[in-house]
């Protein structure tokens, strides 16, 4: 999924906590950054195996299960619930691309929706039919009707849960658009370079 969906589904998650707990601007901003912050990883891409951010250990189960785990311990609920929220993040990751999920296996897991197993297991063939690799996953990602019809889903649901249970937080809203705006100017540009 795209960060705007991450940050979507970190919406959804923080307001509906909101209810339960009255968060502090603080608390909810943090809470739901930790619903993203693992797709930064990005530019550390150079770093992992067949540059491939999916494989660093940020995109493992264990910085979630470690703050998760901490903030039960030092009895911080926000942190916990940051550590759930990263957790569930990673977990969506399975479903679209995989990804290295225990990391010391040092192999991308998961359903891979997007990908097929052939696909997958012949990588470079396929990806040396773009100009840039990058738009072999762009054209998957766009043409599927499900993750289109996700990320309007999981937008429709951020705006009804934080009307009803974080209005006070709805301006953070905002935000979305900015990963929208990314992802699509990422789209349409690789759309041009192919196109040429």
């Amino acid at each position: 999924m795209h960060i705007n969906s991450h940050f979507a589904a970190g919406l959804i998650f923080a307001s509906i906590l909101n209810y339960f707990y009255s968060f502090s601007l603080f608390e909810f901003v943090f809470i739901v950054f930790f619903s993203f912050i693992c797709d930064l990883d990005v530019f550390f891409a150079k770093y992992a195996i067949d540059h491939n951010h999916r494989m660093l250990i940020s995109h493992s189960i264990i910085p979630g299960f470690l703050m998760l785990l901490l903030g039960i311990i030092i009895n911080w609920p926000v942190l916990a619930f940051s550590g759930a929220i990263y957790s569930i993040h990673i977990i969506i990751d399975t479903f679209d691309w995989g990804t290295n999920f225990f990391y010391f296996q040092k192999k991308q897991i998961g359903l891979k929706l997007l990908i097929s197993k052939e696909e997958f297991e012949n990588l470079p063939k396929y990806l040396s039919k773009f100009k840039k690799a990058e738009s072999f996953f762009d054209s998957k990602y766009y043409s599927s009707k499900v993750s289109l019809g996700i990320e309007a889903i999981l937008f429709i649901l951020m705006c009804i849960f934080t009307i009803l249970f974080a209005f006070q937080f709805i301006f953070i809203i905002a935000l979305y658009f900015l990963g929208l705006f990314f992802h699509l100017t990422r789209h349409f540009k690789l759309k041009r370079i192919e196109s040429k």
